[in-house]
């Protein structure tokens, strides 16, 4: 009787211990659906944070000058959308420009994929006649030839006239009517309900910006009514800490962004680069990606270096990129950001392979500022303190 109880309570124990280990992997699957199922409401909200954090100081700013923080947040997102009208028009002017000359760039990419395949090919084939002694090629070739020309006697001997075709005033010709279809239609058509998605919660981002700036003092006071005692005052730490490191991060790279896009559309200009002030924000904002910001950045002025067509051009373009994205991320970079943000390098990437492959590119970009976030609600929570080491460096 005693073994069958003891058997028996081993057997209770267990069943809790795997209950025990499930739960969590369990609720981190439903996490990691959730996430993915919701991406665009999830990456639009979190789009708006990130703005009302750059916007947040200037909203101070205005409040120390005596302006109600509902006015001043009211400013602030006014004189933001109308930098972005601006930017919109600068940027509208080079694409038109851009278009334009399309053929010819077109031709140029044209010209150098030609090139790229006949080198392939000359190198295939000097591989082969090392490789292959030439006798063998000699019959190969012959072996070939018979096959053409068997195929083209065949074809002569098996051929059957064509059909006569009503030739007569009262003849009616044949007509098919076929619809033609691009592949750019296809694709349009086939991704126009996300299209759809995707710009009607863009159209919520102003709005949620204005809310977030203008309640925020409330938003803040609710939350922390949610918690009693000791747990308030964690909930406030860990709120704090979220701000401090978020903003340290968003604000610190919309800034070396800023810095990185002024300094490459000067450094363009002088180059006499086509459409500088269009490839210069893309190039300085790109070389901010985690781990591929080198031969990001690089795309967009080597591309418009395309107009040129020099060797000279596209070596500039390389160094230039590559002296910037290095002065900005060695000593730029943990100056303004990495101060603030510590994770190792092991737990960005692999947030930034998880949100990578949750969200595709907005993963990428939001992967470490989410990553942050957790880690400072891990430090002030007693019970996650160990989970805020190991993401720590």
């Amino acid at each position: 009787m005693a073994l069958i109880t003891k058997s028996l309570n081993s057997s209770t124990e267990a069943a809790q211990e795997a209950r025990r280990l499930a739960s969590p992997i369990v609720a981190m699957g439903v996490i990691i659906a959730i996430l993915y199922i919701g991406r665009v409401f999830f990456i639009t909200s979190i789009i708006a944070v990130t703005i009302a954090f750059i916007l947040e100081p200037f909203v101070g700013l205005l409040m120390r000058m005596h302006l109600p923080r509902s006015l001043a947040s009211f400013v602030v997102c006014t004189v933001a959308l109308l930098f972005l009208y601006v930017a919109g028009l600068g940027a509208y002017s080079q694409l038109a420009g851009l278009y334009e000359d399309l053929p010819k760039y077109g031709q140029r990419i044209g010209d150098i994929v030609d090139g790229v395949q006949q080198r392939i090919s000359n190198l295939e084939e000097q591989t082969y006649r090392m490789l292959v002694p030439a006798r063998q090629r000699q019959q190969e070739e012959q072996d070939r030839l018979r096959a053409q020309q068997a195929k083209g006697k065949g074809a002569k001997k098996g051929a059957a006239p064509a059909p006569a075709l009503p030739t007569g005033p009262g003849a009616i010709p044949e007509v098919r009517i076929h619809e033609e279809r691009t592949a750019i239609g296809d694709y349009i058509q086939s991704h126009l309900s996300s299209f759809y998605e995707i710009l009607l919660m863009a159209s919520f981002i102003p709005f949620l910006v204005y809310f977030m700036l203008s309640w925020r003092d409330h938003i803040n006071r609710s939350f922390l009514q949610l918690f009693q005692g000791e747990d308030r005052l964690i909930a406030a730490r860990s709120m704090q800490g979220i701000v401090v490191m978020v903003r340290a991060f968003v604000v610190g790279n919309f800034l070396l962004g800023l810095l990185l896009a002024s300094l490459s559309s000067l450094v363009f200009w002088a180059m006499r680069l086509p459409y500088p002030l269009l490839v210069g924000p893309l190039s300085g904002f790109m070389s901010l990606v985690p781990y591929v910001g080198l031969p990001l950045a690089a795309i967009p002025p080597l591309f418009a270096a395309l107009g040129i067509n020099t060797v000279p051009v596209y070596v500039g373009v390389v160094v230039a990129v590559a002296m910037l994205h290095l002065i900005a991320l060695n000593l730029l970079y943990p100056k303004i950001v990495g101060s603030r943000v510590h994770l190792n390098p092991l737990v960005v990437t692999f947030s930034l392979m998880l949100f990578g492959f949750l969200w595709d590119a907005p993963g990428l970009l939001l992967a470490i500022p989410l990553t942050a976030a957790l880690k400072a609600v891990c430090d002030n929570v007693k019970g996650l303190r160990p989970f805020g080491k190991f993401l720590g460096d």
